[in-house]
């Protein structure tokens, strides 16, 4: 299949710049991957879509307030920085820009407890810094970092946690999960109370997520390599699942590339820490999920790409139509789609 295959228009002004309050309120796209036939509900409604003995997978990862302006100290000139991996402690692999202001031996200062030097330039032009801080780093730069929204996001964010999932923890990605970002903890209780199983896996998001793809045949696009981890709470849960006839329904194309990655890797689900660039387009053929609760992803992204993979092609691009015309909310902010 080509890229050119997964475009669609969208109109600008349906690419969401705030999130919707409260979290719940949201609208839902139900899709049946079987018929191609939509529903259209509010995201709190998909408790009448689950079934008592269902599973969902939820990534509970903690978006890094990542990126940073920094003041170079011989001329003042302001370079951004955003965080994208952590080579040690201090030490980190960073996007800057305008990178030629960010040359090898240069120092920059964020606050009065924070500065960096640009320690080295690598050959896709990322630079590793090595940070000073008073204090513990992460506090700091929780005060001094800002999210690292993408870019169609022109809107300033008010509340840093409308980026973060109610129910992340483990401090690690560039950007959220964002089809967990419509859940509240009264939704999750509620769910829990009526018998669905709560799952968490951990996969740190990059920022290779944003990344287009460049090529014209979707085979020879390279996936960016992203951390996941599965505990053995989780590997048991999804497996009695299984076993007893449950379906495994994943939040997020993040919970979907762990599981899937996981059985691919090991022929099962069990506690495992790893790296993973699985690229799932149309063809792949599932193994462990079974339901998708996602957001309306970029026109030729992978993202809608995997989608296509588990709702079909024509359907998926059926339903991005109807999402376009009923003026459904677009990208990290907007609304939602569920896949059963």
């Amino acid at each position: 299949m080509k890229t050119s295959d997964f475009y669609y228009n969208l109109p600008e002004e349906l690419i969401a710049q705030t999130p919707v309050e409260p979290r719940n309120s949201s609208r839902l796209l139900v899709l049946n991957k079987q018929s191609g036939e939509t529903e259209h509900k509010i995201f709190k409604d998909l408790k009448d879509y689950l079934n008592p003995g269902d599973c969902l997978v939820l990534n509970n990862t903690r978006v890094l307030p990542a990126r940073l302006y920094g003041t170079k100290k011989d001329t003042g000139a302001i370079v951004e920085f955003v965080l994208l991996k952590q080579k040690e402690l201090l030490v980190w692999e960073v996007l800057a820009g305008p990178g030629k202001k960010a040359k090898v031996g240069t120092f920059f200062t964020f606050s009065d407890d924070l500065s960096c030097e640009v320690t080295e330039v690598l050959p896709d032009g990322n630079r590793i810094i090595k940070f000073s801080c008073k204090g513990e780093f992460f506090s700091v730069l929780d005060k001094v970092g800002q999210m690292p929204l993408p870019p169609y996001i022109k809107e300033k964010l008010q509340n840093k946690e409308r980026y973060q999932t109610v129910y992340s923890k483990e401090l690690g990605s560039a950007a959220a999960p964002t089809a967990g970002l419509h859940f509240t903890n009264e939704m999750l209780e509620e769910l829990k109370n009526t018998g669905i199983d709560i799952a968490y896996v951990t996969l740190h998001v990059g920022l290779g997520t944003f990344r287009p793809v460049k090529v014209e045949e979707i085979t020879e696009h390279h996936m960016h390599t992203e951390h996941y981890s599965i505990s053995k709470e989780t590997a048991d849960k999804i497996n009695n699942t299984k076993k007893n006839g449950g379906r495994v329904i994943c939040v997020g194309t993040t919970s979907c590339r762990t599981v899937e990655s996981a059985m691919q890797k090991f022929g099962e689900i069990k506690e495992c820490s790893d790296d993973t660039s699985i690229f799932i387009y149309p063809g792949y053929e599932f193994k462990c999920m079974d339901g998708l609760v996602t957001n309306f992803h970029l026109p030729e992204s992978t993202l809608i790409m995997l989608v296509s993979a588990f709702a079909g092609y024509d359907n998926t691009m059926n339903a991005y139509k109807i999402a376009v015309e009923e003026k459904y909310r677009f990208f990290s902010f907007g609304d939602a789609m569920m896949i059963l």
